[in-house]
């Protein structure tokens, strides 16, 4: 007897996770607040500049691990001349990639701002998405400590433009010479190993530093059972805290230390706050997950 005909599914309406829609309020409130944000950076002297949603994988900065698939992290697709193209992650690396092509004729110090959506390929969750809306401004081609105070003076004036009273905000401040110090010091040399201990870095706030911890070591597993493998660095003694790292800082010598236990004493010290670089009297404190 002959079966019968599988019925056709049915397409169901469903949203990918990751992703969310926006109606006319958040719309109306987007704009309003793009608009407040363009008007300070516009008065210290920024000025737009649009690019591209994709790039070329390799001018993202990923590092690829085989022949055939960009690293995770990005959604990735290959054109016709068989080249890896990306969607942009943040909108840093396309704006190095656009600095590079127009070098001769930008000005010097090259001062921009940027909006727009940028994409993850990463596991969703609570206040992480797959798309989401980045405004960014820089400063190119000036090592004078100036330009990250005017930094620092413009994000201060952008928060209270919107409305967030001074005495309410933090400015984050950071320099990438201190994790480059601390990449030094615990003696790391293969670039892969130190993007992973970076992207580690880059959690402290959201997992604190027991999760940090793991993700220096063997590895961590979340609460649905993920497992992400860590930088591999060999552990401090699991009974030691975050006082027991800075305990081994005192009692051993610098070369014998676990790379974790005096990574994490770097991180420790770091996040001391530093009242000897107020600008216009707006709080600051270093945070290495911003480098």
């Amino acid at each position: 007897m002959a079966e019968k005909p599988k019925k056709p599914q049915k397409l169901r309406a469903r949203l990918p996770r990751g992703l969310a829609d926006r109606g006319p309020a958040e719309i109306a409130a987007t704009r309003a607040m793009v608009e407040k944000i363009r008007e300070v950076f516009e008065r210290y002297g920024f000025e737009p500049v649009e690019t591209p949603a994709m790039e070329y994988t390799d001018a993202l900065g990923k590092f690829l691990p085989d022949q055939d698939r960009p690293n995770e992290g990005v959604f990735s697709f290959q054109d016709d001349d068989e080249q890896w193209i990306s969607l942009r992650y943040d909108l840093t690396a396309p704006l190095a990639r656009y600095v590079a092509e127009n070098f001769d004729s930008l000005p010097k110090p090259y001062r921009s701002y940027r909006e727009g959506y940028v994409y993850r390929n990463e596991k969703p969750g609570p206040g992480r998405f797959r798309q989401f809306m980045q405004f960014d401004a820089d400063t190119v081609g000036s090592a004078s400590p100036a330009a990250d105070a005017e930094m620092c003076m413009m994000a201060a004036d952008t928060m209270e433009a919107l409305g967030i009273p001074r005495g309410s905000y933090v400015v984050k401040v950071n320099n990438r010479k201190v994790l480059d110090g601390v990449r030094d010091a615990i003696g790391v040399t293969d670039d892969a190993q130190w993007l992973t201990i970076m992207r580690a870095i880059d959690k402290l706030d959201r997992l604190g530093i027991s999760g940090v911890e793991q993700l220096l070591g063997d590895g961590r597993k979340d609460e649905s059972g993920d497992f992400t493998k860590g930088a591999g660095l060999q552990r401090a003694a699991p009974q030691h805290g975050r006082r027991g790292v800075r305990q081994l800082g005192a009692d051993r010598p610098e070369p014998d230390r676990p790379a974790e236990a005096r990574l994490l004493d770097q991180l420790g010290r770091q996040q001391r706050p530093n009242l000897g670089r107020r600008v216009r009297c707006h709080p600051q404190v270093p945070d290495p997950s911003c480098a």
